[in-house]
């Protein structure tokens, strides 16, 4: 599975961004899809998930209420949609597909694919 992420950018605190990842190669409806998001130094950190079965959805403490993760199935792709962005929002954003557990779900490890990353940067 290939996995094209894009829609970061740079913004000002309180504004929004949807990232976008396109999947090649196979079905998302197959695959628990994550997003996660890395700061230069620092481990890759888990920000939001929506399950294969049954399309449930999970976020961190700190996406949760600001960001919103969905899946158009007929498009293979996911989205990331994020508003009220904060400069510690700033990092690389990755999305990920595989199949862990239900209680591994915020795991890097359990990921399979990723996608390149998308930069979203949060001025001040």
């Amino acid at each position: 599975v290939q996995l094209q992420a894009c829609g970061g950018g740079l913004v000002q605190a309180g504004a929004s961004l949807r990232l976008s990842c396109v999947a090649s190669g196979g079905t998302i409806r197959t695959y628990t899809m994550g997003w996660f998001r890395q700061v230069s130094g620092k481990e890759r950190e888990f920000v939001a998930v929506v399950t294969s079965s049954g399309g449930r959805t999970f976020y961190s403490d700190s996406a949760k209420g600001r960001s919103t993760i969905s899946r158009d199935i007929a498009k293979n792709t996911v989205y990331l949609q994020m508003d009220n962005l904060k400069p510690e929002d700033t990092a690389v954003y990755f999305c990920a597909a595989g199949r862990p557990i239900l209680s591994a779900i915020t795991l890097s490890s359990m990921y399979y694919y990723w996608g390149q990353g998308t930069l979203v940067t949060v001025s001040s």
